[in-house]
């Protein structure tokens, strides 16, 4: 006990004796009475005066603290008991998600802070009490900050459930507002901590402004990046966004002030700068999703040494084809007409005009994509010929399918190309393909 007494006085040394600090200890004009009673029988006991206003503070401020703790308990108790049991009733998920962005918990820190700033009596000195005051005031400005980030939070998950968040993402904005709100906050507490005006903070930000610009480049011009993307409207979540710059290929799933993350088909995430979108080009599918259609565009490359003229055997085996008998009657009746008003020589081939295996095939490919189910009919539908090439004749199949989904997309299209390159025969035509291994073996052993 004689040891802890003398460190007592030792450090009582140190404050100011009761003589001389009239204005530090307590305050006998607003409650002091019981506080001047502890002090005296602190002295009572046998301890100095120094010694008894130093247990005296380590008790006064030890009961200051207490008492923050059992406000912040009895606040934070009631916010999960009563408000829990309230939103549990309620018909609107708004009040849950209030609850859940952890708002009202962080608002429960304000009962200490308020306890702290109505205590700054019980210190006699004016300047003390000021301290005081603003520490709690600034601890009241931290906790409005987290609290009302919180809000913004649960705005935003709420935003989210309405069905215009899909046509207007504010994540972005919600991020501006974030970052204006945090850097007013830490100006406030600033000037509230060390006592001064806020003007005289922001009469200084003129000369920092090179700084800054440099500081928070990247979050500038995504800020500018996340204006311009939401007032385009070129880009929200969900969409199917190609950017080959940075390996892009997937569903867009988060949209931020300073990112945007994409889900590529391999599940994997990629990070792309807001600002990239903007300074750079990418593809966006989902014009093509809301058009109702996906495209088909591939061509079947015919060997041009196997087109040539129908002959009658051809045309009457081509009649037998579904797809084709109104077509090969109407053709001859119109070719037949055709001739025969021109009295052309049709023992010459070259004089008349005559269908072609490759038109035909045409034709059937027309018709038979025409009566498939699922291509989309009102859109572009085209099967045409490109420049003939050292790859052959390439007839190019250019539709749009009414399925969008990726797998049954791919599907729908195999079936189709599986169909067309089958009947490529029955039409005394080839496919052209480079000559392989067994071509080269076929030649050597036919001893071409």
């Amino acid at each position: 006990m004689a040891p802890l007494l003398f460190g007592i006085e030792r450090i009582s040394t140190i404050l100011p004796a009761k003589s001389e600090k009239a204005a530090a200890g307590p305050d006998l004009s607003a409650g002091g009475g019981l506080l001047e009673s502890l002090r005296d029988r602190l002295v009572e006991s046998g301890l100095n005066e120094g010694a008894a206003d130093l247990l005296f503070w380590i008790v006064v401020i030890g009961g200051l603290l207490v008492l923050c703790v059992l406000t912040w308990f009895l606040t934070r108790f009631f916010i999960r008991k009563v408000l829990s049991l309230v939103a549990g009733k309620t018909r609107t998920s708004w009040d849950d998600i209030l609850l859940e962005s952890r708002f009202f918990s962080r608002l429960s820190f304000l009962a200490p802070a308020l306890v702290v700033f109505f205590s700054a009596s019980v210190f006699q000195a004016e300047e003390m009490q000021t301290v005081v005051r603003n520490a709690a005031l600034a601890w009241m400005v931290v906790v409005g900050m987290l609290a009302a980030s919180s809000l913004l939070n649960a705005l935003l998950v709420i935003y989210q459930t309405l069905e215009m968040s899909r046509t207007t993402p504010i994540k972005g904005f919600v991020g501006v507002v974030r970052i204006l709100l945090f850097v007013a906050g830490g100006i406030l507490v600033l000037a509230t901590l060390l006592d001064l005006s806020p003007w005289a903070f922001l009469s200084g930000i003129g000369a920092l402004t090179a700084v800054l610009l440099l500081v928070f480049k990247d979050t500038l011009l995504g800020l500018v990046a996340s204006i311009q993307i939401t007032t385009g409207d070129m880009l929200r979540e969900g969409d199917w966004i190609g950017v080959p710059q940075y390996g892009a290929d997937g569903d867009v799933i988060d949209v931020s002030l300073h990112t945007v993350k994409v889900r590529n088909w391999d599940k994997t995430v990629t990070t792309i700068p807001t600002y990239a979108l903007v300074s750079e080009s990418f593809k966006n599918w989902r014009g093509m999703e809301e058009s109702g259609g996906r495209r088909i565009k591939r061509a079947v490359h015919i060997d041009m040494n196997s087109i040539r003229f129908c002959t009658e055997a051809m045309l009457e085996r081509f009649e037998k084809f579904h797809l084709l008998t109104g077509y090969i009657r109407t053709k001859r009746e119109e070719l037949d007409l055709f001739n025969s008003e021109r009295g052309l020589d049709t023992t010459v081939p070259v004089n008349e005009r005559r269908l072609t295996n490759v038109g035909t095939f045409r034709a059937y490919v027309v018709a038979y994509l025409s009566n498939h189910p699922q291509i989309h009919q009102e859109m572009t539908f085209l099967v045409r010929q490109l420049a003939p090439g050292e790859r052959g004749l390439p007839i190019e199949i250019y539709v749009f399918s009414r399925v969008q989904e990726w797998g049954r997309y791919e599907a729908i299209q195999a079936d189709i190309f599986d169909h067309i390159l089958s009947v490529v025969p029955e039409f005394d035509l080839r496919v052209f393909q480079n000559p392989s291994g067994n071509d080269f073996q076929a030649m050597a052993v036919s001893g071409r």
